[in-house]
């Protein structure tokens, strides 16, 4: 597919504090590293998507973007250095990203103005990548002792969505709760959630 999205998936944070560009790329490098990352990227090269070292760049975001990173069909996964704190961030921001790719890779028909194809993939790289586990949860300041994960999704979903206008509010959540059950369900490549 060769359409730019209405706006790049994101994984949202709240303010701009952080590396330069050139420890967040040394971080990146080492993200490349981790099993998870790996594991993505071989199944990315089965999927037809080749992902060199050159797909991942460290970057300064503008403050308005509010996010650690995101990923551009066509531009590859860009980690937000002045959002970039603690290598396990990184870490969680590349993988995030690659099971977008992996969705864009895989799916000929995903079209990134659709607001329930952008949930589905944010569904599924929340569920997949850890974003939403008990101690980032906690650190976040939520408490949650039971179902924190499926809330914190759907919190993470919406926070995305609502940064592109035709799926923010009502459309957003409407498109999100459409999808659900299939998108947190679907943990492809993975053989079930990690």
């Amino acid at each position: 597919m060769s359409e730019k999205p209405t706006a790049p998936s994101v994984t949202v944070l709240s303010a701009p504090t952080g590396k330069t560009v050139e420890e967040c790329q040394s971080m990146i490098q080492k993200s490349l590293q981790t099993p998870t990352v790996r594991f993505l990227r071989k199944h990315l090269e089965k999927a037809g998507c080749a992902v060199g070292d050159n797909f991942f760049r460290a970057m300064h975001c503008n403050p308005e973007m509010q996010a650690q990173g995101g990923y551009l069909p066509g531009g590859g996964v860009r980690v937000c250095s002045n959002y970039t704190q603690l290598q396990e961030q990184v870490d969680r921001v590349v993988t995030h990203e690659l099971i977008v790719a992996f969705d864009h890779c895989r799916a000929a028909n995903l079209d990134w103005n659709n607001c329930a194809h952008l949930a589905c993939t944010e569904i599924r790289a929340g569920h997949l990548s850890g974003d939403c586990n008990f101690k980032r949860e906690l650190l976040r300041g939520y408490m949650k002792l039971q179902g924190h994960e499926q809330e914190c999704i759907r919190r993470r979903v919406m926070e995305s969505l609502n940064a592109i206008p035709n799926c923010a509010g009502t459309a957003g959540k409407d498109s999100m709760e459409a999808v659900w059950n299939i998108c947190y369900n679907d943990t492809q490549p993975f053989d079930r959630a990690p």
